[in-house]
């Protein structure tokens, strides 16, 4: 699907509202989408020094970049499903390859590359600047019902409907 600027900005905004309002801990971390595609997802955590995990160092806890990654993995699946559907975390393995860097925003990114009728595949990257020069990366499955029409579907139909009320 080819989006105009003004539709996948638009389409962003709805997306952040949702997801805050679906899911408190994302918002009670600050978390917001930054980019999206078909099956893919780039979401930040800003810095916030109630989330951090050395004091000494200024470093984040690693549980508040876990549940960035978390987050961007499903958001990234929610985006490759036909429909949205409950969706939830089967296994999801992380390593961790240097500490974020104090004071500065973690971004991810993650891509759902496969999707079965009940299983979907998705990889991700936790980083600062540059996703070849990773914090962390994961791999993870998550569990789905079985899917009809595509979030990116959803989205289009909405841009569409006369009233702006879509389904």
């Amino acid at each position: 699907m080819n989006l105009g600027d003004g539709d996948h900005a638009a389409q962003l905004a709805r997306m952040q509202q949702a997801f805050g309002r679906l899911v408190p801990h994302n918002r009670a971390l600050g978390l917001r989408f930054v980019d999206f595609a078909d099956g893919t997802a780039t979401l930040a955590l800003p810095y916030d020094a109630r989330l951090v995990g050395d004091p000494e160092r200024g470093i984040l806890h690693g549980g508040a970049v876990t549940s960035l990654i978390d987050a961007t993995c499903g958001a990234a699946v929610f985006l490759r499903l036909p429909e949205a559907v409950p969706i939830a975390t089967l296994d999801l393995r992380i390593d961790y390859l240097r500490p974020a860097t104090p004071g500065r925003d973690v971004l991810a990114r993650a891509d759902c590359y496969r999707l079965t009728r009940h299983v979907a595949f998705v990889r991700a990257v936790a980083y600062h600047d540059r996703a070849d020069d990773p914090i962390a990366s994961a791999a993870g499955s998550f569990m789905v019902s079985t899917p009809g029409r595509s979030v990116m579907q959803r989205l289009a139909d909405d841009e569409r409907a006369p009233d702006g009320s879509g389904d």
